[in-house]
């Protein structure tokens, strides 16, 4: 532990507020324990980088009762789960945000996140913590919203003070010991921790605010980048063994050397086909419809860009007008009925030349083809809150997909 004047902070009442806040939050022990405290008299009060040590100031924590220092325990530890840091860079990269007033912003914009729920039930709000009402905003909203609805100015001014470090906005201080210094956990180590605390959370969740519910969720099911993962899927298909392959004799086959007199074609990779079968039923949406469209824009970029290898098949209990991709958003996807993407499969694999890779967007709430088809298949998921269910059957599930298809969950 490194110091400024050794023996100034008093460490006692410092585990103190600890301890009593991981009795009335106990689903956040884990985390609490992992916080390493560092003194330092260059934070205002407390503040934490992004490899989970916790900058303290010997000031703050004398004229801080326990009970209000364990709620600020509390709001630290929480910028790190919430994974505050690298949610602010991102945001950063994507808004071109830039400067210590955007960061300060950000550190605004995730206490908002924080406060609207944490204090209450045992925990003491500390002075001066910033909440969404007392700023005019709505409750429950994240970092990336709040971001949206206030901007810095002369009503701001009292809140200059707050400083929470680089763990709640990315922006490195010079209090920091960075990623050498002593005592930092490992980003294995901290996912570490995130998983106990979600597993605490989702064991007990009638404990926890529901912001922290809502965490607890997506930590064991983190969002994926699903549409990278639709086009790798596609990409992945489309270069497998046999896929858009041919034989040439533009360029001799190394094995002609072998066979005097005799020319041997060469094997060359040919851009794929790529048939793309979409869901048209009524229990398709709009919106899922729009999305859809866009997906076959990003099917035509992982294949090169060659529109014309893509065909697009709207399907409901049967198979439309099949088009080619000359303009995504100028296919009709008419439909409405009930779903049977068997006859979409059916009608891709007669198309000539056959495609190499067929890609079905769909809800899920199909029957599938009983038999693997001759070409790679991906299949692209719209998300369902729960399984749809047949007006004259209530325990009706839809099938899963096959296990011959790659499955990438859309949205």
């Amino acid at each position: 532990m490194t110091t400024d004047t050794p023996g100034t902070l008093d460490f006692d009442k410092l585990f103190a507020a600890r301890l009593h806040a991981a009795r009335v939050r106990p689903y956040l022990a884990t985390a609490l324990f992992a916080l390493h405290p560092v003194e330092s008299r260059q934070v205002p009060t407390m503040a934490v980088d992004r490899y989970w040590r916790c900058y303290v100031s010997p000031v703050f924590v004398d004229r801080m009762p326990v009970e209000e220092l364990a709620g600020v325990w509390v709001h630290e530890v929480s910028h790190l789960l919430r994974d505050h840091h690298a949610r602010s860079d991102r945001v950063a990269r994507e808004r071109g945000l830039t400067g210590p007033g955007e960061r300060l912003r950000m550190n605004i914009a995730a206490d908002l996140e924080i406060n609207d729920d944490v204090f209450g039930d045992g925990l003491v709000r500390p002075e001066g913590a910033v909440r969404p009402k007392s700023m005019g905003l709505p409750d429950g909203e994240l970092m990336e919203d709040y971001l949206h609805l206030f901007r810095l100015g002369p009503w701001l001014e009292n809140l200059s003070w707050l400083d929470c470090g680089s763990g709640a906005d990315g922006l490195d201080r010079e209090w920091d010991l960075g990623p050498d210094g002593a005592h930092g956990l490992s980003a294995q180590e901290q996912d570490g921790v995130r998983f106990r605390v979600a597993q605490g959370i989702t064991g007990r969740p009638g404990n926890a605010p529901q912001g922290w519910r809502r965490w607890a969720e997506e930590a064991f099911h983190p969002p994926q980048p699903w549409r990278e993962l639709l086009g790798a899927a596609v990409r992945s298909a489309a270069s497998g063994s046999g896929a858009g392959e041919d034989y040439s004799y533009g360029r001799l086959a190394r094995r002609s050397a072998s066979v005097p007199g005799t020319v041997l074609p060469s094997l060359r990779r040919m851009p794929p086909r790529v048939s793309v079968v979409i869901d048209t039923s009524g229990s398709v949406s709009d919106a899922e419809l729009g999305s859809a469209l866009l997906e076959v824009a990003a099917i035509s970029r992982a294949v090169g860009g060659r529109r014309d290898l893509v065909t697009v098949l709207p399907c409901d209990a049967s198979v439309r007008i099949v088009h080619p991709l000359c303009r995504g958003e100028g296919i009709p996807l008419m439909g409405g009925g009930g779903t049977d993407l068997r006859t979409g499969f059916a009608r891709a694999l007669r198309i000539r030349p056959r495609p190499d890779v067929i890609v079905a967007l769909t809800d899920g709430q199909t029957p599938w083809p009983a038999t693997r088809p001759p070409c790679r298949t991906v299949v692209g998921l719209f998300p369902r809150a729960r399984p749809s269910w047949d007006e004259d059957d209530p325990d009706y599930v839809p099938d899963s997909p096959p296990a011959w298809a790659r499955v990438v969950h859309i949205g």
